[in-house]
């Protein structure tokens, strides 16, 4: 995939700019990116050569986006050399992504929380405590619901989502 389209080119920046704002690496997002539009395995030459960016730049990105799952090592038959692939199921690629970011922020959050609770009486005042378990329980609240959701398979996800304002209105919610 060493030729992009004008089409192409503006989409991988315009991810690279998105993944800054969702706290990572531009080069990463780019690379994950590249690595969705591919209708092939891509190796690392390719990217570096595609993107324009540093061979280094490819393969810290490569190992970043390997550790969140979001791209794979693969073999292509008749080459020696590693090659890469993103998810292309894009409800798969942001399941991954709520899975990474729920092990990675909010877990930890939710340990914290339940230390800071433990705490002695003298080290928290009642205002304090009573605001941290007010953030404790809505983490495990919803960290308890996305446990839920997490079981089910993609396609029931799909309709749920799809049910928009119907569920509002069969929930009473909705006008």
């Amino acid at each position: 995939m060493a030729h992009l389209t004008d089409t192409q080119q503006k989409f991988i920046l315009h991810w690279g700019e998105m993944g800054t704002k969702w706290g990572i690496n531009r080069t990463v997002a780019q690379v994950h990116a590249l690595l969705f539009l591919s209708p092939k395995p891509l190796q690392a030459e390719e990217i570096t050569e595609t993107l324009q960016v540093a061979r280094s730049n490819v393969s810290t990105s490569l190992k970043e986006l390997q550790s969140w799952g979001l791209a794979k090592l693969v073999h292509v038959m008749g080459d020696k050399r590693d090659h890469f692939e993103a998810h292309h199921d894009v409800w798969e690629m942001f399941r991954v992504v709520a899975d990474e970011r729920k092990r990675r922020e909010i877990d930890p959050t939710r340990e914290l929380l339940k230390a800071c609770l433990e705490a002695p009486a003298k080290e928290l005042d009642a205002q304090s405590r009573s605001k941290l378990e007010a953030l404790s329980q809505f983490f495990e609240t919803t960290s308890s619901w996305y446990d839920q959701l997490r079981k089910w398979p993609i396609t029931s996800f799909q309709r749920f989502v799809r049910l928009g304002d119907r569920a509002l209105k069969l929930l009473g919610l909705g006008g």
